[in-house]
């Protein structure tokens, strides 16, 4: 899903709103509580799903369409793009939704090794294209094609598509719903020429959106998530179909991202701490909660893992596989994970290494004990300066890392 905050669930403790789908895959599987998202926005973490590593190391840091000259960015093929990876190894590979990693042809999806591709390329798109500043972008593979109904549901049409076409041999499929991000247009009340929105929604509009609207859309998110599920159950492919169901980073304004501070386009825990949650019957034990510390990467290592996918000498993950640690074959481990935004606006950077946090916010050194204290309200760097200085170090040599040899967007 899109912006969805990390309290917006049943399973992680939402009081307003009806997830039993997705609380299913909770109740089936194993639920993650210390999951991160790898960026704070929507391109950086599509990246790192996409490439297994650090988004840095391609330059897409931030997401695409915030910045003049962006149509002209977008994320190189390579040939061990995950899906690429997918395919060669004899899977038939579908993307079903947002993309937002290029407009330009070399940058899309079919060129990254999806088979098949329904969705938008854009960070944002109306559900009903009726929003006054919406432009078209919907496509079949390359081909512009023009909207048919609310775009949730159509997602989740494609995607129990895609799944009955090819119940018989062995598939990947991407379903990446624009639900919950902006523009906030519920199910069956389709804008008029007077409710017209633009397409970016903010707390200060004349009329802004509620969060009932959210609930409605999020709720049919997860009709939709019911449908897909139901699709494998009629096929017969629950038992060994590993189901993946995560977030690009935290929630917006009208999003719960209880019980953290702060929200998307930030790294306090609030805009990069999302729900988690891996169902494997086959595999993986059923009603298991975990505090593995994970990140979006890990669960491209994961993929390619379970696959049994060939790799390349050249190529280097930066993620972990996850399923031996959800298994339980392999005790939980300790992470150190980065993070980074280099905006004019806003000058963050943080490592997550064990329990500690370090969270550099304006060139202030934050230093947070996530164990005790997950809503970063107790600043520690007085009391544990030598903890400051080994994160400090370790941040400063994952950026030179990160950067080495970097040529092209940032």
């Amino acid at each position: 899903m899109d912006d969805l905050g990390y309290g917006d669930l049943g399973s992680y403790g939402a009081p307003d709103v009806r997830t039993p789908n997705i609380d299913r895959l909770a109740r089936e599987g194993v639920r993650l509580t210390d999951a991160y998202a790898n960026g704070a926005v929507c391109t950086p973490t599509r990246t790192a799903l996409i490439t297994g590593r650090y988004q840095q190391r391609v330059g897409l840091e931030w997401a695409l369409g915030a910045s003049p000259g962006d149509r002209e960015l977008g994320l190189p093929a390579t040939g061990t793009s995950l899906p690429a990876l997918l395919k060669a190894n004899g899977y038939v590979t579908g993307l079903v939704g947002k993309w937002h990693l290029g407009w330009k042809p070399e940058f899309g999806p079919i060129t990254h090794g999806f088979d098949e591709f329904y969705g938008f390329l854009s960070g944002a798109h109306d559900y009903y294209t009726r929003t006054a500043d919406g432009p078209p972008d919907l496509y079949e593979n390359t081909t512009p094609i023009e909207p048919a109904g609310y775009l949730t549901d159509e997602i989740t049409r494609r995607g129990v598509s895609f799944i009955t076409r090819h119940a018989d041999g062995r598939f990947f499929l991407e379903v990446a719903y624009n639900a919950v991000h902006w523009p906030f247009e519920p199910p069956d009340r389709p804008p008029t020429d007077a409710t017209l929105r633009p397409l970016r929604q903010m707390p200060d509009d004349s009329v802004p959106a509620t969060r009932q609207d959210y609930v409605r859309m999020l709720e049919r998110a997860d009709q939709g998530v019911g449908e897909i599920l139901a699709a494998l159950d009629r096929r017969g492919l629950t038992s060994n179909t590993l189901v993946i169901f995560t977030n690009d980073n935290g929630g917006e304004w009208l999003s719960r991202n209880a019980p953290f501070y702060h929200r998307k386009g930030t790294l306090w825990e609030g805009g990069i701490r999302v729900p988690l949650i891996l169902r494997w019957p086959a595999q993986l034990p059923a009603a298991k909660t975990s505090a593995q510390v994970a990140m979006t990467f890990d669960l491209t290592a994961s993929i390619l893992s379970a696959t049994r996918t060939p790799l390349p000498e050249s190529y280097r993950a930066d993620g972990i596989d996850l399923l031996p640690l959800l298994r339980g074959d392999s005790p939980v481990v300790d992470r150190r994970l980065f993070w980074r935004i280099n905006r004019p606006v806003r000058q963050q950077q943080a490592v997550r290494s064990g329990r500690w946090k370090l969270l550099v916010d304006g060139g202030q050194y934050l230093l947070f004990d996530l164990a005790d204290d997950p809503g970063e309200r107790t600043d520690l760097a007085s009391r544990h300066p030598d903890i400051v200085v080994v994160l400090k170090g370790a941040l400063a040599d994952w950026q030179k890392d990160v950067d080495q040899g970097l040529r092209g967007p940032r």
